[in-house]
């Protein structure tokens, strides 16, 4: 592994001083792992993360590892293997040699409303609670048809399914309350891909067994309607009919079935926000919900069982936060542009200090882009197939002309929305708002912003990783993310080592695990940065080629982290806390142990 310094990183102004610099090359040090990764720190890091373990599937590109959950009781992660529609469980006592045990399958499970799941049903999330009651969220082949939730004993030592529940639309995620008494399903409720159908949004509000024997013996007396059995009466859901007439200003609401010309919706706003992802409140009474594509979080006290509120995240200042817009400048060019660049998170995590609910969100920038309604675009393409160009006072602020701004090697080749910016007679774009933050932030209860990474991500891969800076998963090139939301955040897990809490932030393109320490949300700081990927290795290309495909992914390393879970020394099987993330795209789990330097 690599292992740089980056020197007296206390403030934000020692990572600025990196714009416009040469970045300095890796020394290489011995590996701790097979794979030959980078490290990063800020000079004085007190935590440090090591590889230790991992486990591998062999399958590319085909979702094979994207969300785990760790169970301390009996040593065990479940990964979510959506290659295979089913819940792979790993024997982790020795994180060392993860063992596989054996994997859940979804398909032929009967629900408690009578349906079946079929074969090609897909796994999306899973969670576990402090019994072992296992709970996998899962889509219909049909995504735009309600999905279920699969209840499953992670005590087994043989795969134990204690049956499902039907819930809402494209099931994403699940988590269970603190309290264990409840679980939490995103129904995402995404249109259909020629938007004939789009379903409304949702997060099912489920009553769980109290205890995993509970569910058990309700299976084994078949019957789904006796006290502690798996009923479809325990599942309620929360929707956003109360929105409809009172949204919040800058929560986006566009590309709808209206937009997209297929029909005129009696719920706009319901169909239009999408669920993504679930954190609950130390408190255990709220629960922050991820709206993507909206730029929002939707506010859900769990007793009620409704929402009372949506933030509106706002936007990235990209003319004062440099960033790098093209991956045809052939440089790491860090400037400042007239952009703004709504967060839209992905992953959210919420944590708990002086009495304050902090959320932390790893801003990824998804869109909306299917068949029947795309609003991407690039910036050179605005003015072309009768869309409306952009305005030339935007060409002034960036002190060029229109031409020279929409260069490839300027803006021109940055991925923006249609859906936002247009000046209100139509004539042309004021503002061209891109996707992602590129960073993490942290906001309060209320939504107002406390922390922005801001530039810090790309200004810290520019120095750790100056040959693959914004390199894309599979594939090992430079700067090939520039244009289209860059490292792109995507998995956040908070953890508490050493007295301070901290957020661990994987970035799903170049790879890699970001840590700041955020026990002082206003004041949070860049510790390190951890990279078990090999770029020599391309692993598309190899693939492509020809190239066997375990041997290819074992020697690449870890590619697009999804997930991240953080466990602690007391529920370590090692004694010593771990980071345990899903890496997609190669189909790997790996182990990471947290330690002091």
């Amino acid at each position: 592994m690599k292992h740089l310094s980056l020197k007296s990183v206390g403030a934000a102004a020692a990572l600025a001083c990196l714009i416009g610099t040469t970045p300095a090359a890796a020394v290489p040090v011995a590996p701790p792992a097979a794979v030959d990764g980078v490290e990063y720190s800020a000079d004085g890091a007190r935590l440090s993360l090591t590889p230790v373990g991992g486990y591998a599937t062999g399958t590319f590109d085909e979702g094979a590892a994207e969300i785990v959950a760790h169970y301390p009781a009996a040593q065990r992660v479940m990964i979510v293997n959506a290659d295979a529609g089913a819940v792979e469980v790993l024997d982790v006592a020795d994180p060392a040699a993860p063992a596989k045990l054996y994997e859940v399958p979804a398909a032929g499970v009967t629900a408690a409303d009578g349906s079946v799941i079929p074969s090609g049903a897909v796994a999306n999330s899973v969670a576990v609670r402090g019994d072992g009651l296992g709970l996998a969220a899962v889509e219909s082949p049909t995504k735009t048809d309600a999905g279920w939730l699969l209840y499953f004993d992670a005590n087994g030592e043989t795969p134990t399914i204690l049956g499902a529940v039907r819930v809402g639309h494209l099931p994403d995620m699940v988590t269970v309350t603190g309290d264990g008494k409840t679980a939490l399903v995103a129904n995402e409720g995404e249109p259909a891909e020629d938007y004939s159908v789009d379903p409304e949004g949702s997060v099912s509000i489920v009553t769980l067994p109290k205890t995993v024997d509970d569910a058990v013996r309700g299976k084994e007396s078949g019957s789904n309607g006796k006290r502690g059995a798996v009923s479809q009466r325990q599942v309620a859901e929360a929707g956003f009919h109360a929105f409809e007439d009172s949204l919040p200003e800058g929560v986006r609401i566009y590309g709808g079935r209206e937009d997209a010309g297929t029909g005129t919706p009696e719920f706009p706003v319901s169909e239009n926000l999408e669920p993504e992802y679930i954190s609950v409140s130390p408190g255990g009474v709220t629960a922050y919900v991820s709206l993507q594509e909206a730029n929002a979080l939707a506010v859900l006290n769990i007793k009620s069982g409704k929402f009372t509120d949506i933030l509106p995240l706002g936007s990235v200042d990209h003319a004062a936060v440099p960033f790098d817009a093209s991956d045809k400048d052939g440089a790491v060019d860090l400037k400042t542009w007239p952009v703004q660049s709504f967060r839209q998170p992905d992953t959210i995590a919420t944590f708990r200090s002086a009495g304050t609910d902090y959320t932390v969100t790893a801003n990824e920038g998804d869109t909306r882009d299917w068949d029947g309604y795309s609003e991407e675009v690039r910036v050179k393409d605005l003015g072309e197939d009768g869309l409306a160009p952009v305005c030339d006072a935007v060409a002034a602020d960036a002190g060029m002309g229109l031409e020279e701004l929409t260069a490839d090697e300027n803006l021109g080749r940055l991925k923006v929305t249609t859906a936002d910016g247009l000046a209100a007679d139509g004539s042309c774009y004021e503002t061209l708002y891109g996707f992602g933050g590129r960073g993490f932030s942290i906001v309060d209860g209320d939504g107002a912003l406390v922390f922005d990474s801001g530039a810090e991500f790309e200004q810290i891969l520019a120095e750790a990783l100056p040959e693959h800076f914004n390199s894309n998963h599979g594939e090992t090139k430079f700067d090939a993310r520039s244009d289209d939301k860059g490292p792109e955040p995507e998995a956040v897990a908070l953890g508490e080592f050493d007295g301070r809490t901290y957020a661990f932030i994987g970035l799903e393109r170049v790879g890699g695990v970001m840590v700041y320490d955020v026990t002082e949300p206003a004041s949070s700081e860049f510790v390190t940065y951890v990279n078990n990927r090999d770029f020599a290795v391309d692993a598309e290309g190899a693939i492509d080629d020809g190239a066997d495909e375990a041997e290819t992914l074992a020697a690449a390393g870890d590619l697009g982290p999804e997930s991240i879970a953080f466990v602690s020394a007391g529920d370590s099987p090692s004694g010593a806390p771990l980071l345990v993330v899903g890496n997609e795209v190669s189909g790997s789990t790996s182990f990471l142990e947290v330690g002091t330097r």
